[in-house]
């Protein structure tokens, strides 16, 4: 028997009634705050997310997948959703005359190549957004609130934790203080430490081997060598998550090690017992150095990503209602072949009107057609007999109530639409 490959899951049944819900939550706040969904391939040419990522980050080095193809290109099957966009967006020209910024989001499957375990698997749904063409803190609340509010509807209480890096001037002013400070400890640090040490000292910050030692917790913080410019701005957002009343904490430990990156980086923080120290949901930041790495234009941009998957296990842990129609609004009924072509008939034209309808395809009793719409959890019966039939007429019965009554098949949908 052919199984599916290790660290990938089907999705049916529960489950996917599940994910549906959530992907219709997202869907409808994104429209509230005017985001239009966009979709990229779900490949694309490795140059793209060893520019983007980094040569050095783990996800390249460790856990994307490469391939060639029969063309003998280098390929990898998409990592993360926003290289991919920032692509497309350039690909495209979006930037042509904008007046207004540009706001996508998507929600799709990414690949790494991970240790799978519970919420984390090689095949994942990841849902994002990107907010591109201002470089205003205002954009900045905006996704952050935007973030925070998807976990809200979902009925996850959460909390921001936010700091910022600050421009290009304090943000290498922050490297030169890392690289002074980690160089006489750098020996008691992994090697993917040292090695990072002079590509990129940022990177140490998130090391995942060396995240509870002394060094790491003691080392210097962003907002200590921010100029001016960058804790004014800093302190304008603040201001802003203060007027929509979000709920945010100061992290002077929260970096972004990515070069791209600058001024406000952020995470989205849950309090799941289940998930122990590991209760961050999602993050973003600002990345306004990332377009013209790709050999687009000098143009701001300000993100969020977060997991679908582990989203939907923390409502799991939590006991959220995902508030999920498990119940049909009709199920016809018939005994002989020419109650039958009536029940074809009404079955397409019930759904047509909006009913969610249902009837019988393996030709049973209708003790077993009874049982069949107590396992869809009918809300009605609609019975079918030739005697009835002859005046135009269905048995309308309530499965609630048992109630019953004659309806003129010409009136079905109006009584039906009354009822339901």
């Amino acid at each position: 028997m052919i199984t599916k490959q290790k660290g990938t899951y089907d999705v049916y049944g529960i489950d996917a009634k599940k994910r549906k819900y959530v992907c219709d939550v997202i869907d409808a706040i994104c429209e509230k705050y005017n985001y239009t969904y966009m979709e990229t391939p779900v490949f694309e040419a490795s140059e793209l997310f060893h520019r983007s990522v980094g040569e050095s980050s783990d996800i390249v080095r460790k856990e994307t997948y490469d391939f060639k193809d029969r063309g003998e290109r280098s390929i990898t099957l998409r990592p993360e959703g926003t290289a991919g966009i920032v692509r497309s967006f350039i690909e495209n020209k979006m930037y042509g005359n904008m007046t207004e910024p540009v706001k996508v989001y998507y929600i799709e499957p990414m690949f790494r190549y991970e240790r799978p375990q519970s919420g984390r698997s090689r095949q994942f749904t990841q849902f994002g957004f990107e907010f591109i063409g201002s470089d205003d803190a205002i954009s900045d609340a905006e996704v952050i609130s935007l973030a925070y509010n998807t976990y809200k509807l979902l009925g996850i209480d959460v909390k921001v934790q936010l700091n910022t890096l600050g421009d290009k001037e304090s943000r290498d002013n922050y490297r030169e203080a890392l690289i002074k400070y980690f160089e006489p400890n750098i020996d008691k640090l992994c090697e993917d430490c040292k090695e990072r040490l002079h590509k990129n000292p940022l990177r140490i910050l998130d090391c995942k081997i060396d995240s509870e030692s002394d060094i790491l917790k003691n080392a210097p913080k962003t907002i200590d060598y921010l100029n001016v410019d960058s804790k004014n701005r800093f302190l304008k957002l603040q201001e802003y998550l203060d007027l929509m009343d979000i709920s945010y904490e100061i992290n002077t430990n929260l970096v972004r090690g990515l070069d791209y990156y600058n001024h406000t980086v952020f995470e989205i923080v849950g309090n799941i017992p289940e998930f122990g120290s590991q209760n961050v949901l999602g993050g973003g930041g600002r990345y306004n150095g990332l377009i013209e790495m790709l050999d687009g234009p000098s143009m701001p941009a300000v993100g969020f990503a977060m997991g679908l998957d582990r989203t939907i296990l923390a409502m799991e842990k939590l006991g959220v209602n995902f508030n999920i129609k498990d119940n049909i609004d009709v199920y016809i009924m018939y005994g002989n072949e020419e109650e039958k072509e009536t029940a074809t008939y009404l079955l397409q034209d019930l759904r047509l009107n909006g009913f969610i309808a249902e009837t019988d395809y393996m030709n049973r009793q209708f003790k077993n057609q009874f049982k069949s719409a107590d396992r869809f959890n009918s809300k009605y019966l609609i019975i079918l007999k030739n005697d009835d039939l002859k005046d135009f007429k269905v048995t309308v019965k309530d499965n609630t109530t048992k109630e019953e009554e004659l309806v003129n098949i010409n009136d079905l949908v109006d009584y039906l639409d009354m009822k339901l």
